[in-house]
């Protein structure tokens, strides 16, 4: 375990005036409070936070954030509060370490709804200091540095999360080595016979090709010293994962891959980049589609470098990344570079803060920006993944703005990227001057022109489309829009149809009332709820004018529930309204139950009545349960207009015509199909699963003989599962 003064050497390395009194109170603090907790291994418990601080010392962080490291679990696990660490150590690292405490009680590590309403939280708890993420990297990277420890059932679930978030979002930091070693890590959980064979196939190489790899280094320094350019080369392997990915990427075996050596090339300033550029494409030939110039168009991580493959000595392919020494500092270090360093009394330097021009920083507070546009977190989770894990393309407008987008992005979301508004108007588009699909894949390099008319709304297909998570979800933003919309029309018409029965018309003001009386927040929202069916047209004019006399209304089905009322013998009779009305009943998904059946409702606190018809096999599961039972019985007026949902089977032979023949006798039947669905039972034939809605038991058993009597239908029968 690292001692005192080796943490303070490891500081005052890279900062010699940190405040040696702060961090030398947060040891003793974190190690008297730790105690003699131990971790899985059987190490002192503090020998976590130690390593923790020890991991960002290499990223040289501030004396706030070591201690942040250090004290980063007491609140969690001992009996330090707040305000103990706000008096001992300042409120800034009391806000840091709560922060810290918020995040590890969120437990990722758990299923797919929950894990994605606690990223959203994550994001909100780095929103006002980045250095919370930081930490968390860190913390985690030592968590897989010791998996080993943990139990195989947990550990499989830690290295999913690692390698889904964690990795990817230390990539976006641009904190590319962190990144590496956590994917690797989880990589030899999650696949450990596929890293071991690379690991061992790298390694046999390595004895085989360090000579090949000795050479081009020494060459290279050579040439370029010639050329009174002072550089610094040096030559690395690439990292198992990272060539897992690419075998799987390309769909090759190891043998086919041919970079497996990268160089790096350090020099001091960014016009030594370029002649070192020439120098290497003039002396080795340069392969193809395999240059990229990220100082010119920097990722949006930071990270700036000129990518470029030669194939050099003994016929071997190496990649070469060549930068400046600032260049570098970011590439190792991603966000942790953009420090500030500020002066404090005594004329000592310290890094306050992370600066909030790193545009690594800038992805993250657009990211949360996101937050705010109401989409499920689920579906965040999903459109920051997307973010999180594609490489870029770069295009541009034709007035020449440079637009960065995942690899495989299209038309559509370059279109969103310039601007939603632009993204919901587009039409079509031009791909460098010529008129293409708007689901064309975007190359680097491409001007795009985007086509748009003002009577355009995105159709929801786009969203299956589109690659960046701003474009879906703006996309989704619109359909959800557009059905609003057509629902507020639908329901305006009903409406006014209900008041036209009465010879009256309906004023704004009295939807307005109606609003406020039914509890809605908006009249749009009163509207649109008329017309998805959640409310009928007569409670919004008894709303509006309780006496209104509403005989000539079509009456909305009731049923009768009874059950035993509390000190009473006898049954007592518990009139309910119709299925859209206030108590809350509901059918059966799918099945439902119409007229004409025997039915059942089973009870369920909290939710209401669900109604099956008596002969589904569903109500084996509550067979044990009979205090959930209700007797309920049909009551439904004569004049009814209310439908009532079932389901039907079909098998149908697989011919043209088909499918219009059985949705011709349904409609002649004055029945609604809701909802069809399609399975493939062999070349010939095929089910049809079809939801309905029917008068009455009558009703749907003449649909079904006369379905049975058509040439193309083999079987016909109501779904009672």
């Amino acid at each position: 375990m690292m001692r005192q003064y080796e943490l303070l050497e490891r500081v005052t390395r890279y900062n010699p005036a940190a405040d040696e009194g702060l961090l030398n109170r947060a040891y003793v603090y974190a190690m008297h409070k730790h105690g003699s907790q131990t971790r899985a291994s059987g190490d002192p418990y503090f020998s976590h936070p130690l390593e923790v601080a020890a991991i960002l010392t290499d990223l040289r962080l501030d004396d706030a954030t070591i201690a942040v490291a250090l004290l980063h679990d007491t609140i969690e696990d001992t009996d330090a509060t707040r305000a103990e660490i706000d008096e001992m150590f300042g409120p800034e690292i009391g806000k840091l370490v709560e922060g810290l405490t918020k995040i590890k009680r969120l437990d990722l590590v758990s299923s797919k709804a929950k894990q994605a309403e606690n990223f959203r939280k994550l994001l909100l708890a780095v929103a006002d200091d980045v250095r919370v993420l930081l930490v968390k990297l860190a913390d985690r990277l030592h968590n897989m540095r010791t998996i080993r420890y943990v139990p195989p059932h947990k550990r499989v679930a830690v290295a999913e999360e690692t390698m889904e978030i964690y990795g990817p979002l230390a990539g976006r930091m641009g904190m590319q080595e962190v990144r590496e070693e956590l994917e690797d890590l989880a990589f030899k959980v999650l696949n450990a016979e596929a890293a071991a064979a690379i690991t061992a196939r790298m390694e046999a190489l390595r004895d085989r090709n360090w000579s090949v790899i000795q050479e081009i280094e020494l060459d290279l320094a050579a040439r370029l010293a010639d050329e009174g350019i002072a550089a610094k080369v040096s030559g690395r392997e690439k990292r198992p994962y990272s060539i897992f990915r690419k075998m799987q990427r390309k769909s090759v075996s190891f043998e086919q891959l041919s970079d497996l050596y990268g160089f790096r090339v350090i020099v001091d300033d960014v016009a030594e980049c370029y002649r070192v550029l020439g120098i290497v494409h003039t002396s080795w030939p340069a392969v193809p589609d395999r240059f990229k110039d990220y100082i010119s168009t920097p990722k949006q991580n930071d990270y700036r470098s000129i990518h470029t493959t030669v194939v050099g000595p003994s016929r071997q392919r190496a990649e070469l990344q060549i930068r400046t020494h600032a260049m570098h500092r970011v590439a190792e270090y991603g966000i942790a570079a953009h420090a500030l360093y500020t002066d404090r009394e005594g004329g000592g330097r310290n890094i306050a803060r992370l600066t909030a021009d790193s545009r690594a920083y800038e992805w993250l507070r657009h990211t949360i920006d996101l937050l705010s546009e109401g989409d499920s977190s689920e579906e965040f989770l999903e459109n920051t993944k997307l973010e999180l894990f594609h490489d870029q393309v770069f295009c541009f407008t034709p007035k020449g703005r440079l637009i960065a987008l995942p690899r495989g992005a299209t038309a559509i979301d370059f279109a969103y990227a310039v601007h939603t508004d632009v993204g919901n108007t587009c039409v079509g588009c031009k791909v460098n001057g010529r008129i293409m699909p708007i689901m064309t894949e975007l190359q680097n390099g491409d001007e795009v022109e985007i086509i748009r008319s003002k009577a355009q709304t995105p159709p929801p297909a786009w969203e299956s489309l589109a690659v960046t998570g701003k474009a879906r979800a703006a996309i989704r933003r619109a359909t959800r829009e557009a059905v609003r919309k057509q629902y507020s029309g639908l329901g305006t018409h009903i409406i006014e149809r209900a008041f036209q029965r009465l010879n009256r018309t309906v004023t704004p003001e009295q939807l307005e009332l109606a609003r406020e009386r039914l509890g809605k927040a908006t009249v749009d929202d009163l509207l649109a709820a008329v017309g998805r069916g959640e409310l009928s047209s007569g409670e919004v004019v008894r709303a509006v004018d309780p006496t209104a006399n509403l005989d000539g209304e079509a009456k909305p089905a009731k049923k009768v529930v009874k059950k035993k009322a509390p000190g009473k013998d006898g049954p007592q009779s518990l009139p309910i309204r119709g299925l859209r009305g206030d108590y809350p009943v509901r059918f059966a998904p799918h099945l439902g139950a119409v007229p004409g059946d025997r039915i059942v409702g089973i009870l369920t606190p909290g939710e209401g009545v669900t109604i099956y018809p008596i002969q589904s096999s569903a109500l084996q599961e509550f067979e044990d349960q009979p205090e959930r039972w209700v007797d309920v019985r049909w009551d439904i007026e004569d004049d009814s207009q209310q439908r009532f949902p079932t389901q039907i089977i079909i098998a149908a032979i697989n011919e043209p015509g088909s499918l219009a023949s059985i949705a011709q006798i349904i409609s002649d039947n004055d029945g609604n199909i809701d909802n069809i669905k399609m399975i493939q039972k062999g070349s010939d034939f095929h089910d049809m699963i079809i939801d309905l809605e029917v008068w009455d038991l009558k009703h749907l058993n003449r649909l079904i003989q006369q379905l049975r009597a058509l040439p193309v239908i083999s079987d016909a029968r109501r779904v009672n599962g």
